[in-house]
C-alpha cells in the first residue's frame, strides 16, 4: 500500500508528517522554495520550486504522478488543485478545502455568511484608504491580517488610527502570495483561545481531540497545553461549528480549527486544513496518536477508532533573535532535558530570522497533574535553550 505523496511545504509540521508517513511505508517527496527545509532532512526525495509558479507546479505533478498532494503552506497556486483532483489525484483534504483555507476571505465568508457561524465583525481592504474606512466600520481596536499568511506574519493589532499605516505596510510586506489585500477584524474581548483538532475520515465519523489552550504573541503561538479549561457548553458549540465547516469543505485529514472563548460564548476564528502548530504539544505522547499520526491515518484511509487523552502536556517554543543565512547552533539542550518530563524537538531550519521558531520543548505528566505545572516545565526548558550563530572555528 505504498503511495507517492507530494508534500508542498516542508517546514517543521511537514517534517513530523513525513516521519509519520515514513513509518507507514509511504514515499514522501518534500517540496519547498529552498533546499534543506526540515522535511527534506527526513526523506530521500526532494524538490525545490516556486510553488506560486503554476507551470512549475504542473511540471512537478507530471514528473512524479503522485497519488496524494498534501499542502503544508499558503503560498501555492491552489487553483491548480482542481485540475489535479480531476486527474484522479487525492488533494488533502480536498481541492475545495485547500483553496478556501489558503485565503482568509474565502474561509471567513464561508463560515460567517454561508454557514452562519459566529465570527468577529470583519471587512476587507485593498488600499490604505479602504483600510481606514474598514477600521471605522468594525471599530478600533481591531486586528489587521494579510489574506494569505501563516504564523502571525504581517498581523497587527491597531489601537489608534495612527497605527493603520504601519499595519497596512506590515500586512503587504509579510503576506504570502501576490494578494495586496487584508482582512480587518473587530477586536474580540476573549478570555482564552483554543485549537480544536478535528479529524475527518474517508469512512468513519468525525473525531475531535481534546481542545488545546494556547498563548500567542505577534499573532504566533508561544506555548500550548492540553487539556484546557472549557465548559461543556463551549465544547459542544466548538465541536458543532468545527463539524459544520469541515463538512462544507470536504475531504479527509486533520484540521486545526481555532476559536476565541469570549465571556458570552464561542467565536470562530480561523481554520487550517493540516496539522496545527499549537498541536505540537501532542509530540509529548499525551494522546493515543499525535496530530501527525492522526493526519497520516486519515489521509491514507486507515481506521482511527478513537482519540484518547493519556497525559497532561504542554509545549513552549524556542525562537531565534537574530538574522543569519547559516544554520545556527543550539546551546542548553542538555540542561533543558535534565527534567525527565521534558523532550526537545529541533526543527533543523537552515537559516534564522528574528522571532523565527527553531525548536519546541514539550513536557508531560500523569492525568490529574495541573496544566500550570507542565506549562512551567515546558517554558523553563525552552528558556534553557539558546539559538546562536554557528561558530566559524
Amino acid at each position: 500500500m505504498q503511495k507517492t505523496i507530494l508534500l508542498l511545504g516542508s517546514g517543521e509540521l511537514g517534517k513530523e508528517f513525513a516521519i509519520a508517513m515514513g513509518r507507514l511505508g509511504q514515499r514522501v517527496i518534500a517540496v519547498d522554495s529552498y533546499d534543506g527545509a526540515p522535511a527534506q532532512q527526513v526523506t530521500p526525495y526532494r524538490e525545490v520550486i516556486d510553488m506560486l509558479d503554476g507551470d512549475a507546479l504542473d511540471r512537478l505533478v507530471e514528473k512524479h504522478r503522485p497519488d496524494l498532494i498534501v499542502p503544508e503552506i499558503e503560498a501555492i497556486r491552489t487553483e491548480r488543485f482542481y485540475d489535479y483532483e480531476a486527474q484522479g489525484i487525492q488533494v488533502v483534504p480536498s481541492a475545495r478545502a485547500a483553496n478556501f483555507t489558503m485565503n482568509r476571505r474565502a474561509i471567513r465568508d464561508l463560515a460567517a455568511v454561508e454557514l452562519g457561524l459566529r465570527t468577529a465583525p470583519y471587512r476587507y481592504a485593498t488600499s490604505l484608504e479602504e483600510l481606514e474606512k474598514a477600521a471605522d466600520e468594525v471599530g478600533i481596536p481591531c486586528v489587521v491580517k494579510p489574506l494569505m499568511s501563516s504564523s502571525g506574519k504581517g498581523q497587527s493589532t491597531v489601537r489608534s488610527r495612527e497605527d493603520l499605516t504601519k499595519a497596512w505596510d506590515a500586512a503587504v510586506e509579510k503576506g504570502r502570495g501576490d494578494l495586496a489585500e487584508v482582512i480587518v477584524e473587530g477586536f474580540i474581548d476573549f478570555e482564552s483561545e483554543i485549537t480544536l483538532l478535528t479529524v475527518t475520515q474517508k469512512s468513519g465519523e468525525t473525531l475531535f481531540c481534546p481542545p488545546i489552550g494556547h498563548r500567542q504573541e505577534r499573532g504566533d503561538y508561544q506555548e500550548s497545553w492540553l487539556p484546557c479549561a472549557i465548559s461543556e457548553r463551549e465544547l459542544h458549540d466548538a465541536q458543532e461549528m468545527a463539524a459544520k465547516v469541515t463538512e462544507a469543505l470536504g475531504g479527509a485529514g486533520i484540521w486545526g480549527v481555532e476559536f476565541f472563548l469570549a465571556r458570552d460564548g464561542v467565536v470562530f476564528s480561523e481554520l487550517s486544513p493540516r496539522p496545527h502548530d499549537t498541536g505540537m504539544v501532542t509530540l509529548a505522547n499525551c494522546l493515543s496518536l499525535n496530530e501527525f499520526e492522526l493526519h497520516a491515518r486519515a489521509v491514507l484511509g486507515l481506521p482511527i477508532p478513537s482519540i484518547e487523552l493519556r497525559r497532561t502536556a504542554a509545549s513552549a517554543v524556542v525562537l531565534a533573535d537574530f538574522d543569519s543565512p547559516v544554520s545556527p547552533e543550539f546551546v542548553g539542550i542538555e540542561a533543558a532535558m535534565e527534567d525527565a518530563s521534558v523532550n526537545v524537538s529541533v526543527f533543523g531550519k537552515p537559516s534564522t530570522r528574528v522571532n523565527r521558531r527553531m525548536a519546541v520543548a514539550v513536557s508531560s505528566a500523569p492525568i490529574g497533574t495541573g496544566t500550570e505545572e507542565v506549562r512551567r516545565r515546558a517554558t523553563e526548558a525552552a528558556a534553557c535553550i539558546r539559538v546562536q550563530p554557528r561558530s566559524t572555528r
